[in-house]
């Protein structure tokens, strides 16, 4: 689970040989290992590689890996390739790998990602090109374990707090693209890496526009000024026209994502189970899909995704019921003369503002009072999210292919720099997520997730809300484009733009 949505967008426009893309707010460290917003994690992996990662139908390929194999349950072999440089001309190396390692799993760094390395005994080096990792049991992630990116241990081995490091700002990686140019709240430019394993890319710049404005990205797209973007599904249906359709193809598939409002479940307010299932009675989903999504989108009905074997489909989120929720606010103390009242609070850019006014409006039908908190996003990270300073918030998850429960769901997540923010513990969880860790044998993974899914969705930890499409657009004028699980950049280092 490397990617975290917080209602954030990117966009590409056109120019000769420069890709040029706006973000809605600043990434907050550009380090793999420390990256938990979407917009670090897209950058990051312009800059930097892992040993393996997933191709365009979603199976594992080898990056900086040159081969794998199991030599046995609990032992993995990677043969690194030895062709790759880091961007100052170092070559990349074993002791690379082995430093990340160390790194990740060190207690001074604060990571969620280090997760997926407390399974491990053993990183050992063998040879100039052989890496051999032993796992204390068969775990059933030891491959996507190591779709982190790895570090340049040459440059970060001597430093002292690799979380204020100058380093967050100004990476060094082996991508196809190097960092020319970063600073808050502006411009963010890459330069394609003429020394990148694979080929030099084909558009020699990328820049990253800072926009926030959400009006004023479509508008650079819609003007011609873009070569890819994100439309909402109100711009779909209701803002293009055949002059766009003409110039852009269109793609659309059901996200790995959905939104949510996380209860802060150490308040007194949402300790109480009745509580939390009022609100879900209270909210109509199905309203936010037609209003919100104009139906490009589906009623998220828990943690996992659909079409994976992770998903229970005999679990339901409940059809909006007011009658039943006032009775379960009375039963929790509340009523007209004692209302249920309490504070959202979201970030600026995406529709998350737009999801928390409906919210607020179906809320009050129910005779609670929500109030709406909006702030930019580095201050809503770093002032109520991660400090844990709220009632509730309005956020998104950005999941991966296979599903991991640990970083989220997890009690031990809990602990500073884990995604379990709102304080989650179920103790039926967390042995489940325990057992799954060590089971390898799929079908059983799956029917223990579907457990875990619904534990989780009879908690209410979470309003789920909704999982969105994707609709991309992409002018006609850039090939080889082609859809895939993972997204149409899977192949970006090919692209080219004709005149």
């Amino acid at each position: 689970m490397k990617h975290i949505i917080f209602f954030l967008s990117t966009f590409l426009y056109l120019s000769a040989s420069t890709l040029h893309l706006s973000i809605s707010a600043s990434p907050s460290r550009l380090n793999p290992i420390l990256s938990t917003d979407s917009i670090s994690s897209e950058i990051t992996q312009w800059i930097f590689n892992a040993l393996v990662t997933y191709d365009k139908n979603g199976k594992i390929k080898t990056e900086l890996a040159k081969s794998y194999k199991f030599l046995d349950e609990t032992t993995l072999e990677f043969i690194l390739r030895d062709d790759v440089y880091w961007s100052d001309g170092v070559k990349f190396g074993p002791k690379d790998v082995l430093f990340t390692y160390k790194t990740i799993i060190s207690p001074k760094i604060y990571t969620p990602y280090s997760s997926g390395f407390k399974h491990i005994k053993s990183v050992s080096i063998v040879g100039s090109n052989r890496v051999i990792v032993k796992y204390k049991y068969p775990y059933f992630k030891a491959l996507e374990t190591w779709m982190m990116q790895i570090l340049p241990q040459h440059i970060l081995k001597d430093e002292k707090d690799l979380m204020t490091s100058k380093f967050n700002k100004s990476p060094i990686g082996t991508g196809p693209y190097t960092l020319k140019k970063f600073s808050n709240s502006s411009d963010i430019t890459l330069k394609s890496n003429p020394n990148y394993f694979i080929h030099e890319p084909k558009i020699e710049k990328i820049m990253y526009h800072f926009v926030p404005d959400v009006s004023s990205r479509f508008l650079m797209l819609k003007s011609g000024k873009l070569d890819v973007g994100s439309l909402t599904p109100l711009q779909l249906e209701r803002q293009i026209g055949d002059e766009f359709r003409k110039k852009f193809n269109i793609y659309e598939d059901l996200a790995h994502s959905y939104s949510y409002l996380g209860f802060n479940l150490k308040s007194d307010k949402f300790k109480d189970l009745k509580v939390r299932k009022a609100l879900s009675y209270a909210i109509n989903r199905e309203e936010l899909v037609k209003i919100l999504y104009f139906g490009h989108g589906q009623v998220c009905h828990g943690p996992f995704m659909p079409k994976t074997g992770a998903f229970n489909s005999d679990v339901k989120s409940p059809k909006q019921n007011i009658k039943k929720a006032k009775k379960l606010l009375k039963e929790a103390g509340y009523d007209e003369n004692n209302p249920l009242e309490f504070t959202l609070t979201t970030s600026t850019g995406g529709s998350g503002s737009y999801i928390a006014q409906i919210l607020q409006h179906q809320l009050k039908k129910a005779g609670v009072k929500m109030n709406l908190r909006v702030m930019e996003w580095q201050a809503f990270l770093n002032t109520v999210v991660l400090p844990r300073n709220f009632e509730t918030v309005l956020m998104g998850w950005s999941l991966g292919l296979k599903p991991d429960a640990y970083s989220i769901w997890h009690s031990e997540s809990q602990r500073k720099g884990g995604f379990n923010f709102i304080g989650y513990k179920n103790d039926k969880v967390d042995k489940l997520i325990k057992k799954a860790e060590k089971t390898v044998d799929q079908n059983e993974f799956d029917r223990i997730y579907r457990d875990i899914f619904k534990l989780i969705a009879n908690d209410v930890p979470y309003l789920f809300l909704v999982i969105p499409n994707n609709i991309t657009v992409v002018n006609k004028k850039i090939e080889p484009v082609s859809p895939s699980i993972i997204g149409v950049m899977h192949n970006t280092i090919e692209w080219i733009k004709t005149p």
